[in-house]
């Protein structure tokens, strides 16, 4: 190892150049560890924590992007059939785009479980689990387009540039393991619809920022260590490393003692927590990310396909202290069913079983009752066809619009009641009328459960403090135990 006596005065470039390293090696400056101390250590976490033990550590959210249809899946209305294909009472709704009548469901429900939750038969296997879930049939949210809805629900506001709600869970708890990330995001691919924004720490330390890695299926083709780019190098092994970045700490503090503001450069930060993590990454990432170390019986339990990787992965990462995973099933808003409401039965196919495994898995390994599900998408659907969409030909099928004012989501786990429904929307599931619970309300009774005050998890910016719930949400203590 090379030693740079600190009566020698030289720049940074200088060093570079002269030990030859190039540029390419910037990214390790700093000891490991250093920059994530500094900002775990940075907030004062008692003055949002609720006194009390929290109910749940951590968060698994189920994102179906695109638009779960509430009246095709757990909000069961028999007027639907009854008035098919008349106008819908009180005049046409609101829209997007041309609607016509009432248009039932093409699936059957049944009741399920002790608490008879009505389920169609698009879950068949997560039926089996609604003695553990806690449905919220009236949830609701303001705008009925993709991008805003996408980032309501992921980040508390309608616009981007907030932090998303991995960020302030792991900003309001820190970090558990430090060998991960405390936020993990799984895609088959990126972008979703708006990307990385539904995962970003926006103003919050990067550190807080959402990893994400591809749960995309390749038969034949499974590497761990290709799941997260350039985290495992090839040339030095981590003794190496390790002796790369104490040359790149005295390298830094040397420019540090010469640079004002350097210590706090919010882009150096980035940088150096970035590859700080991806060093620490190598020893577990590849062991965590390798599902198929899982028994037969387990992977059995899962199925195939991205939805069951990303749901088993997710199980894995809770295990190993990461504090929340998002799982979405495929990028754009493959939910987003306008044409035919029976494509469905493809999208609903391909989550079932998985999902119903993750609440049987956590409880097997003991971990449901500190790991909150969620399970939803930015909106549901409309209970009247969709007609005319231009591109679509101008002929009626059977799809429904986009619904902002009444649709579902559910929970299981972190103290959240089993067998429980909350809520619900009117008789032919348009709109919210019986216990309305928005976007900020479910929000802010996911960080209660985990101990935080929602009204004190604050970050001062800009002139004034932001939060997840920005001025509004209130927790509803009616969910949870």
């Amino acid at each position: 190892m090379i030693h740079i006596p600190a009566s020698r005065p030289i720049t940074r470039r200088d060093a570079l150049r002269k030990l030859g390293c190039g540029f390419g090696y910037l990214s390790l400056a700093s000891m490991v560890g250093a920059s994530l101390a500094r900002a775990e250590a940075a907030p004062d976490k008692k003055r949002w924590m609720i006194t009390g033990k929290p109910k749940a550590k951590a968060v698994i959210f189920l994102f179906m992007n695109g638009g779960l249809s509430q009246i095709d899946s757990f909000d069961y209305k028999p007027m639907l059939a009854k008035y098919n294909g008349k106008p819908m009472p009180g005049g046409d709704l609101s829209h997007e785009r041309k609607t016509g009548g009432i248009m039932m469901s093409p699936f059957t429900f049944k009741q399920y479980g002790q608490s008879g939750a009505w389920v169609s038969e698009i879950f068949p296997k997560l039926a089996e689990c609604v003695d553990d879930m806690c449905f919220v049939k009236s949830v609701y949210t303001e705008i009925p387009n993709h991008e805003p809805a996408l980032e309501m629900v992921n980040t508390g506001a309608n616009f981007t540039g907030r932090p998303s709600m991995g960020s302030w869970v792991t900003y309001g708890l820190g970090v558990a393991n430090q060998n991960l990330p405390g936020f993990v995001v799984l895609c088959p691919d990126q972008p979703t619809t708006v990307g990385p924004p539904l995962w970003s720490s926006a103003f919050l330390s990067p550190v807080y920022q959402g990893t994400y890695v591809s749960d995309k299926v390749a038969k034949g083709d499974f590497d761990p260590q290709k799941l997260i780019a350039n985290v495992h190098n090839n040339r030095f092994d981590l003794q190496q490393q390790a002796k790369e970045l104490d040359l790149e700490k005295q390298l830094d503090q040397l420019n540090m003692q010469t640079v004002p503001g350097a210590m706090h450069d919010p882009q150096l930060e980035a940088t150096i927590s970035s590859m700080e993590t991806a060093y620490r990454m190598q020893t577990d990432a590849p062991d965590v990310f390798n599902v198929y170390k899982e028994s037969p019986a387990v992977l059995k339990m899962y199925g195939e396909g991205s939805t069951a990787r990303g749901c088993l992965t997710a199980a894995r990462l809770i295990e190993r202290g990461v504090r929340m995973v998002q799982v979405y099933y495929a990028k754009g808003d493959p939910w987003d069913h306008h044409f035919d409401i029976e494509l469905h039965r493809v999208t609903g196919g391909n989550s079932d079983q998985a999902f119903a495994a993750l609440i049987k898995d956590l409880k097997q390994r003991g971990l449901f009752d500190e790991t909150i599900i969620v399970a939803g998408s930015e909106f549901g659907r409309t209970p009247v066809v969709e007609l005319s969409s231009g591109f679509m030909g101008g002929q009626t099928h059977n799809g429904r619009d986009h619904n902002p004012h009444g649709f579902t989501m559910w929970l299981a786990g972190g103290g959240f009641k089993r067998g429980f429904t909350y809520g619900a929307t009117d008789d032919f599931g348009w709109k919210a009328v019986e216990n309305p619970v928005h976007v900020h309300d479910i929000h802010a009774t996911i960080l209660y459960q985990l101990g935080i005050d929602h009204t004190k998890l604050t970050y001062h910016y800009s002139g004034r403090d932001y939060r997840l719930t920005d001025l509004y949400g209130n927790v509803i203590h009616d969910l949870i135990t």
